[in-house]
């Protein structure tokens, strides 16, 4: 709301300001409204190309979660959001740059048809300005019958609005949902045209198109009492004829910092490329999950964080993010990679060769590390009751969160301000729940020779099954433990009814702030909001259910 406020009073003060400015009279004289249309938008997309690069700028956000500034949570929810308010702001500078686009092909227009005789008399008068060498000019089109497209495209301001709306159709373009999960490398590598977009925003205002008159012209030229002489202009004491320049480019001002901030992120990335990281496990699970276990020298952790995995191998420029799954007691951290598109499987393929060859670590490819970074799953501990929601490999998150919980009720001097724990897990097949059920397995162990059973309460869902599983499934109902899992905790077969779930965990926290933490589909994630929502208290004594989502 903050930023919609000060997009709308940046956008209708400049508005107004052109409107009303004396310096601009006869420049409105021109073109009339689109002068303020175009100039409004303008000084809006100087704002919002000032915010594109913040949000993205993840060590950025990274300082302020961990800083003094953000230790209240609804500031921190604002920066779980980032990504979020990346893509709102895009969104604004398509809606700005249609409208500068517009309000200046109508400008571009105006100025052509002001040598025309249906023009009037004033227009013609402010055209025929400056037609000598060296003198100033209000009109950049100097002759009626000039091909206006070729006036643009021969400008700076034409070539580089050309080249910058081309870049950020195909940045838009390639961002949708569809070509991001298809085809994520094409996404990856338009998404860096962002550079020339930059690059061209900086140059686009230094043709100075737009003319207005000259403060001195303004003090010997009184345009208020002046234009109505226009006949009489140069030959009138009162009247000399008004002399016009190009306002001077501002729009450096506005994204320098954020551009120094983001070369810096660039910079600390590459020196993070640079420091060896020793892979000293490598795994690979039957549901097309590979599991690499590293260390690097300084890495320090915490439950939830996520990092940038590079293999030059594979390629030289992409960074993708993966979810730690390893605790920050570990001697190791690690990540579990599902194979879910071209450059996944490319790195599978080169550290589980076909032919199942051992390798030794050191003749294993390469790996660049950048992180970790904080995510709202970090939060898990500040609550006394969580619940923690995972579809498939959405799972990854809560599996540091997990181990990490495991450890800190092994160690008798950590006090835990979490009491409850609920944790769901929705799976399409059986497969998925292997490489995780050794966890699980181990937690539901020592939470009960810690006599805290009822500490962490586990809820698996098996989504896909064929007949011949059913069948073992009912047949082996009765065993004391899952079929599936070993847990004595069972498998359930279907989806979860989130209202008897909502209903069950209000009913048993009656005055509770509860963190409900999701990793998964956006689908899902409406409901779980939409739950979170319904089942909150409307008392502030009562249950209340704060959501959040992953987002990296």
């Amino acid at each position: 709301m903050v930023w919609l406020g000060i997009n709308l009073y940046l956008f209708i003060d400049t508005f107004q300001w052109y409107e009303k400015e004396d310096a601009y009279l006869y420049t409105r004289v021109m073109l009339h409204s689109t002068l303020a249309w175009a100039r409004a938008s303008a000084m809006c997309l100087n704002f919002n190309c000032m915010l594109i690069l913040l949000p993205v700028s993840r060590n950025f956000i990274s300082f302020l979660r961990r800083s003094n500034i953000c230790c209240r949570r609804t500031l921190k929810i604002q920066l779980d959001k980032s990504l979020m308010f990346h893509k709102a702001t895009a969104y604004m500078i398509v809606l700005l740059t249609i409208i500068h686009i517009v309000a200046h092909l109508i400008n571009t227009e105006r100025y052509n048809l002001g040598h025309s005789k249906e023009a009037g008399e004033l227009q013609n008068k402010l055209s025929c300005i400056g037609r000598n060498p060296n003198e100033s000019y209000l009109n950049p089109i100097r002759n009626y019958k000039t091909d206006t497209t070729k006036e643009i495209l021969s400008t700076v301001a034409g070539v580089t609005g050309f080249v910058i709306t081309l870049v950020l159709v195909l940045i838009m373009t390639s961002s949708t949902e569809l070509i991001r999960k298809s085809f994520y490398e094409l996404f990856w590598y338009l998404h860096h045209l962002s550079i020339i977009f930059i690059t061209g925003l900086l140059i686009h205002g230094v043709g100075q198109m737009v003319q207005s008159q000259t403060p001195q012209s303004l003090l010997l030229h009184n345009v208020t009492y002046c234009k109505d002489y226009y006949n009489e202009w140069g030959e009138m004491e009162q009247c000399p004829m008004p002399e016009f320049s190009g306002k001077k480019p501002v729009t450096w001002k506005w994204i320098l910092g954020p551009m120094v901030l983001y070369m810096g992120e660039k910079i600390i990335r590459f020196c993070r490329s640079q420091q060896e990281v020793i892979i000293t496990k490598v795994v690979a699970h039957s549901s097309g999950v590979l599991e690499l276990q590293m260390r690097k020298r300084g890495f320090k952790m915490q439950p939830g964080q996520y990092i940038f995995l590079q293999c030059p191998l594979v390629s030289q420029l992409e960074w993708h993010p993966f979810t730690l799954t390893s605790a920050p007691e570990e001697e190791f951290f690690s990540v579990h990679v599902r194979v879910v598109g071209d450059w996944t499987e490319a790195l599978f393929k080169a550290y589980i060769p076909e032919e199942n060859v051992f390798q030794e670590a050191w003749k294993l490819p390469r790996l660049a590390v950048d992180g970790p970074f904080g995510t709202t799953t970090t939060e898990v501990f500040h609550y006394q009751v969580s619940v923690c929601i995972a579809a498939g490999i959405g799972v990854t998150p809560f599996a540091s969160l997990l181990k990490s919980i495991w450890y800190k009720c092994c160690d008798p001097d950590t006090e835990l301000k979490l009491q409850k724990v609920y944790f769901y897990w929705i799976c399409r097949d059986t497969c998925a729940f292997e490489w995780f059920a050794d966890l699980l397995l181990s937690l539901e162990a020592q939470m009960a020779e810690k006599g805290r059973v009822h500490f962490l309460s586990f809820h698996l869902f098996l989504t896909k099954w064929d007949e011949s599983q059913a069948m073992h499934f009912a047949i082996n109902y009765d065993i004391k433990l899952d079929v599936i899992t070993g847990l004595r905790q069972k498998t359930f077969y279907g989806r979860p009814n989130w209202d008897n779930e909502f209903k069950q965990i209000a009913d048993n926290h009656p005055s509770s702030n509860i963190g409900v933490f999701f990793c998964g589909p956006q689908a899902l994630s409406k409901i779980l909001h939409k739950m979170c929502a319904s089942y909150s208290s409307i008392n502030p004594k009562g249950v209340y259910f704060h959501y959040n989502k992953e987002n990296f």
